[in-house]
This record gives structure tokens, sequence and C-alpha cells, in this order.
């Protein structure tokens, strides 16, 4: 019966070791978990790509297409159309071409209120052709998009890939084995007008109401399987880059990745992920630097949850997409051959030949991995138990806090008698509450300065960004706006915020890993520290490293260091200068994305990180005080 009526009693073995070597296992955990990921891109520890899904047939038809002159010809007559158009898409040429080849022709016109000032507004306007499948009914398709760039675009030029859409949509409306439509989409304004023509299509709104009016679409076709995205630079290209990463985080089924690969292959085409292809050495080391750059260049833009093209908004609605970009000449590509338009337009219609063998969406294969490189993958369950054993860490921890603080109570009645005093359950709960309640105003505080801004006429970007970052400095404030703690409360907030973390961490891990895995790799280590001590020195040291981890800081650090690596050989004051400027735009980009798509960055960092932080700074910088004592800071309370 002791067990149900005292905690501390039976404590055996097991909670003893524990109390005594938590510290040293909590370490050892945080180091494997590195050690377990670092490992990953060993190549013992991944495994060769392969096709799940037979009905893809990949590679087993002769292709057909003959239209390469055809589509040197469409390019010539775009680049002179683009002559008249400086900003704008070449609409009377694209329609008339569309409707030559014979397909259904539509424009699509959409409108951007702007989420942070309503005083700008955006138009734009896509255009589209729907080839109707010959051999089934209009109940799935598929589509092949290119976003539109003008000559006056900071990107570089898509217009190749217009031509060999158009290339492409005259070879396919001739043949009979289609048994999806296909949908030729060319869109304005890059991914702003691909998430307007998906709202469309799907009659949704993925951000705020008031940001983005799709308007409606005059003509659909069939439920969406599949979408290739491309972005090809010039008539002859040496090097296809396959991007994959999504909104969020998001990956499309690996079997559509493996698709590209083999087709690219298969007309001598030199194919790469990240920009690097394949390579293998003798050195087993060099063998798993690579793999493992590889895999932190994925993860780099996965964790971002900013989708690199088009392609990445398609996946939240089910539909697996990525993006062919074509480069003419690059460093990596120096020693391989150009291909023309013959074989990028047999790579297409190889692709979609493919895709038009499906009898049933994409599942056999996983939608969760990693590349180390194109023809090697890391499966959800290799890569989970590294964040998993980093995060367990600090389950642990608590669990070694909570055991220690019902070791270290009276007897039972003592504890009864003075529960309410010593720990003080209402206030630890208020105060856990409020400090989550704060964390969400910062979320929706960027829309009430905005409208203020309206109203006083002030520059609304770097009003809302030092808004933000008042705010935060003001929430720095807040131990020592509390009244105090006693022992046992501080140390039960800790548990509550570790608990958080680890949960946070674990959740953010399975949808998007890299986020996950870089949150763990850089939090824990200084969370697993953070907590009471008698020590000035270590808790100056608790405060500045708390400080290192504040979002803003990381966020500040990570852009500087890119931008010194961008422009390495400017002077260090212009480097700060820019970064700065940087970082206030990464924060205003990362609010609008999330208005307008959907990214949950803005918001997993404000209400799950900030307020996780807040929880460990009060830990740290709130009074202690004893029962029936006046409050003393912890700086100053000494042993």
């Amino acid at each position: 019966m002791g067990l149900l009526t005292d905690p501390t009693a039976g404590q055996g073995r097991f909670v003893k070791l524990l109390l005594k070597y938590c510290d040293k296992i909590c370490a050892l955990m945080y180091i494997v978990g590195i050690l377990w990921f670092c490992s990953l891109a060993y190549p013992a520890m991944n495994a060769n790509t392969y096709f799940s899904e037979n009905a893809l047939l990949p590679g087993l038809v002769k292709t057909q297409f003959r239209e390469d002159k055809l589509a040197l010809t469409y390019h010539e007559e775009l680049l002179d159309e683009m002559k008249k158009y400086d900003d704008s898409i070449p609409y009377p040429w694209l329609l008339a071409k569309f409707r030559q080849i014979g397909l259904d022709v539509f424009v699509h016109n959409f409108t951007l209120n702007s989420p942070l000032n309503k005083k700008e507004r955006y138009t734009g306007q896509n255009v589209y052709g729907i080839l109707r499948a010959p051999r089934a009914a209009s109940v799935e398709s598929l589509v092949l998009s290119v976003p539109y760039r003008p000559p006056t675009s900071v990107h570089q030029t898509t217009s190749p890939s217009i031509a060999v859409m158009l290339a492409f949509a005259k070879f396919a409306a001739k043949e009979k084995y289609w048994a999806k439509d296909i949908i030729f989409l060319i869109t304005e304004h890059e991914q702003l007008g691909i998430q307007a023509w998906l709202e469309a299509y799907h009659g949704v709104t993925c951000g705020n109401d008031d940001a983005l009016d799709h308007g409606d679409l005059r003509g659909r076709g069939g439920a969406i399987q599949a979408a290739i995205n491309l972005e090809l630079h010039s008539e002859k290209i040496g090097q296809l880059d396959v991007k994959i990463e999504g909104l969020n985080g998001q990956l499309p089924n690996l079997d559509l990745f493996n698709l590209v690969s083999k087709m690219c292959s298969r007309e001598g085409l030199y194919q790469t992920f990240k920009n690097r292809g394949l390579h293998y050495y003798r050195n087993e080391f060099k063998e798993w630097w690579r793999y493992f750059r590889n895999t932190l260049a994925m993860m780099a833009t996965q964790a971002s949850g900013i989708p690199n093209g088009n392609h990445g908004l398609f996946h939240r609605f089910g539909i697996q997409a990525l993006t062919l970009e074509g480069f003419e000449q690059t460093k990596a590509a120096k020693s391989s051959m150009k291909v023309g338009m013959l074989s990028l337009g047999r790579i297409i219609e190889s692709i979609f030949r493919s895709l038009n063998n499906l009898l049933e969406r994409f599942h056999q294969s996983f939608f969760f991995y990693l590349l180390p490189a194109s023809d090697r993958y890391i499966s959800i369950g290799l890569y989970m138990p590294a964040v998993s054993l980093i995060a367990g860490a600090l389950f642990i921890k608590a669990f070694a806090k909570w055991l220690k603080l019902q070791g270290d109570s009276d007897s039972l009645d003592n504890k009864s008698a003075s529960f309410g005093q010593e720990v003080e359950p209402i206030k630890i709960i208020v105060t856990f509450i409020s400090i989550h309640l704060f964390s969400i105003g910062l979320l929706y505080m960027p829309q009430l300065v905005s409208e203020a801004c309206e109203t006083y006429d002030c520059p609304v970007n770097r009003t809302i960004f030092y808004a933000l970052l008042t705010t935060v400095t003001i929430a720095i404030l807040i131990p020592f706006l509390i009244f105090g703690f006693f022992d046992k409360s501080i140390e039960i907030l800790n548990v509550f915020a570790m608990l958080e973390l680890g949960t946070a961490l674990i959740c953010i891990s399975m949808t998007n890993f890299s986020l996950g895995m870089f949150c763990a790799v850089l939090s824990v280590p200084f969370t697993l520290w953070v907590g009471r001590t008698n020590s000035r020195i270590a808790s100056v040291l608790q405060t500045l490293f708390l400080l290192l981890i504040h979002p803003i800081t990381v966020l500040a650090a990570v852009v500087l260091v890119n931008t010194y690596l961008m422009f390495p050989k400017d002077p260090q004051k212009e480097i700060l200068m820019t970064a700065w400027d940087a970082t206030q735009q990464a924060v205003i980009y990362s609010i609008a994305d999330s208005m307008i798509y959907g990214n949950w960055l803005f918001t997993v960092v404000t209400v799950v990180f900030h307020s996780n932080w807040l929880c460990y700074w009060i830990v740290v910088m709130s009074k202690v005080r004893k029962n029936g004592g006046k409050g003393k800071s912890k700086k100053e309370k000494k042993e």
C-alpha cells in the first residue's frame, strides 16, 4: 500500500540510479542522438531508391516526341512577343497557340490585397488549357505548369519552358492513349499565381480570407493526381536540378522523384539534387561527407517551410509535385553533354505517360524521407530515433526532477498541510497559461499594428518589425514583475517547460523533421542545464545562454552568417547593416507567408518556441522566496 499512499515509498534501485546519474544519462542521450543522425549519411545506414508503384511502368514505352523544331519556332516567336509585354504575360499569343493546338483555353484572374498594407493591391492573370482525355471521362488529371517571367524579372527566364510545353501539348493532342486530362498552366507572379489557381480549382482559402481573392475558374479537369513544374533557362540544357521541398516541409511521394531520375538517366541528361550529381568515392569518409552535406542542404531548405518552387503549393491538396529546373552550364555539369528540346520533350513525355498508367493516387512509397543523394534515401523509421533520443533527454530530466521533488518532501501529513504554500499550483498554472496567451498575442500583433499604421500613416513593415521587437524585449521583464515563487514552484514550472518542449520537438519532427531536428540540437543542451542554482556564475551563464537561443537572436545569427557567406569581401559594417535589413525582411515575409499561404513557421516560433523560452526565462530570472519570507533575487541568493 505504500506505493499508493506515498510517492517516495518503494523507490527502488532504478529510481535511485536515475536520480544519481540523470545528468549523465541525458548528456549521453543527446550525444547518441547527434551521432545517430550523423551516421545516417553512411551508406550502410541508408538504402538505394526503388519503385514501389508497379503501375508506373517507367521507361517501358518507346518515346515518340519529335516536335523539337516546333519548340524552337515557338521560342523565337515568344521572345518577339515578350518584347511587347515588359511586365505582363503575352496573353493574346498564348491563347491563340493553345486554341490552335485544340485545347480548352481559359483565363484566370486573381487579386492580392496585401495583408499588412491595405493600400497595396496586386492583380494577375493565369492562362491554362485543358487537353481532355480521349479514353476516359474527366475524372483524373495531370498538370504541367510554368511560371512566366517577363524580361524585367529578377529571376532567370523561363521562356524555353513555355516553348517545350506548347510543343508537348501539340504532340499530346494527337495521341489517343491519354486516360487523364492534362492541364497546361502558365502562371503570373511566381508562387502567388499558382496559389490563387489552386485555391480557385478546389474552392478553398488557405490563408486569411481577405488577403488573396482567388477568383473563379470557368474550366476544370478531373482530380489532380500529379504535377510537374518546369523552369528551363535555356534551349540547351546541361544540368537538370530536381526540387522537391514544399510548403511547411512537405515532400512529394518518393516514387515521383525516382521516376524523374530514371527518365533523365535514360535520356542521358545530367540530373542533380541540390546541384550535386552522382559521384562515388573509394574513400568512405569522403563519400559520407558528400552524403552528409547533401542531407544538410535538403534539411536547410525544408526547415524554413518555404517552397523552393511552384510545386511546393500542390502538396497540401494531396497532389504529388516537383520542379525541374534546367541550366545551360554550371560548375557541376562542365563535363556533361548538353541536350536540346528533343530530349527535354522526351523526358516530359516519358514522365506523363508513366503517370497516365496510374490506377490510383500515389500511396505505395515514402512521403517522409531524406535524400543524401539522387539514388539513395533515408526513411522516417531511421531518422526519427535521432530526434527522439535528443527530445527524450528532456522527458528523463523532467521525470528525475519530479521524483526529486517528491523525495525532498516531508511526511505525508506535512506535505498535505504545506502543499498549497510550497507549490502554489494556481500561480504556476496561471503563469504558464498567461505566457502562452502573451505569445498568441504576438501572433495577431502584426495585423493590429498594420491597421494602426493606416490610421497614423506610418511605414508598415518597419513599424511591425520594431513593434514585435519591442514587445519581445518587454517580455524579458516579466520575471521582475512577478512577486516570486517558492523553490518547488520554480522546479515544477521547469518540469512543465521541459515536457512542453520535448513534446513540441517530437510533434514538429513528425511533419517537418528538419525544423524539429535543428531546434532540438540547438535548444536541448541549454534547457537541460537551466534550473534553480545558488551559484552566481552559473546563474549569469544561464542568462547569457538563454539570450543566445532566443528566437530573434537565432534568426539574426543565421541571417548574419548567410550574409557573410554571400558577400565575404564586403566591409564588416556593410555586412552588419545588410544582415539587419535582411532580418527585418525575413520576419515580415514570414508573417506575410502565414497570412497568404498558410506557412506555419511564424506561428510555431511565436506560439511554441517563444512561449517555451519565456518559461525557462522565468525559471532562471524569477525571485525565489521562502515560506513567510520576502522575495529575494536568485542572483542575490546565497546558500
